[in-house]
């Protein structure tokens, strides 16, 4: 098999850190770019020693000049909790990264992918949601630099696209959990995960009605390297994620009982703009990609829970 150059961008990331890992093993030379601000090395500490593998520190704000054959653009901190932390730097990762990464991708003629999400959807009025929908966002809210940030990537994507004959794909990624995500990241599966290991209270906002779609790591991990492998005139944007939709209380519910845990449930204002619904419509990675994710709710969950427990016996 041929030995592509893969630039990952965000590559120290929860996603990232997958990817490397997935194309190391395919037998790719992987270079990892990442400015640590929500990476963390130790998610990558196991592949330094493979020959292949090589890091940069650097900030996509700022133009990169490598020589590779693909680039998968994930840097942008993806939580509210990081994105809220200093929302102009996270526009600005989305569109200057964007631009840096295409003009990149242009020079070299490579083909590029961007880690777009749901959240280009905003606060659903579609449901389930398909790739059509244009989506409902709140343009001057606290999750705008975020959601209008990446939705102003894709418009770069498909401009480069379109005035430049570049071979780009775009994946709008849906809630996706699995080991290497932070403690702390303040997204919902982590956040109950780790209150539930430490009897903490398990914090619910609003009255846990509303619906998230789970998709377990290695299953997007797939997607991905299917649909950067997808011929040219394939290019998205397609959706990526588990449709099986599930209520936040049913999920607070069900780690509890797989923890074992004796923490409680407490319930706390809804934040501004938090989606009600969001479920993937992913008859398009159905059909064109012949891809459907495998892995059920309660055996990622395993995965993710043994992740946590392993993260703090360490201390």
């Amino acid at each position: 098999m041929y030995m592509k150059r893969i630039l990952i961008t965000g590559g120290a990331g929860f996603v990232g850190s997958h990817l490397s890992n997935r194309l190391l093993n395919e037998g790719h030379d992987v270079l990892c770019v990442d400015n640590y601000y929500t990476g963390n090395k130790e998610n990558i500490a196991q592949l330094i020693e493979n020959k292949n593998f090589e890091i940069l520190r650097h900030d996509v704000t700022f133009p990169l000049y490598v020589e590779v054959d693909e680039i998968y653009n994930l840097a942008c901190p993806a939580s509210p909790i990081h994105y809220q932390n200093d929302p102009v730097q996270t526009t600005k990762t989305s569109v200057h990264g964007a631009i840096n990464m295409l003009g990149l991708a242009k020079r070299l003629n490579a083909k590029i992918l961007q880690a777009s999400t749901s959240e280009v959807y905003g606060d659903p009025e579609v449901h389930p949601q398909t790739e059509g929908y244009w989506g409902h966002v709140n343009p001057v809210g606290l999750r705008s630099c975020y959601d209008e940030g990446k939705r102003c990537a894709e418009t770069l994507f498909f401009d480069y696209k379109r005035q430049h004959d570049l071979d780009i794909k775009v994946a709008r990624l849906f809630n996706t959990y699995g080991p290497n995500m932070h403690p702390d990241d303040g997204r919902v599966v982590s956040n109950f995960i780790v209150q539930a290991l430490q009897g903490l209270p398990i914090t619910i906002y609003g009255d846990g009605s509303q619906t998230r779609s789970f998709c377990y790591i290695d299953d997007m991990i797939d997607a991905f390297v299917l649909l950067m492998n997808m011929p040219k005139d394939f290019s998205g944007p397609v959706n990526l994620g588990n449709p099986n939709e599930f209520t936040i209380l049913e999920l607070a519910e069900i780690i509890i009982s797989m923890v074992n845990s004796k923490s409680k449930i407490v319930f706390r204002p809804l934040p501004s703009d938090d989606p009600m619904q969001r479920k993937p419509d992913i008859s398009l990675a159905k059909e064109k990609m012949s891809w459907n994710p495998e892995t059920s709710l309660k055996d990622g969950l395993k995965y993710t829970i043994d992740y946590f427990e392993a993260l703090f016996s360490k201390g």
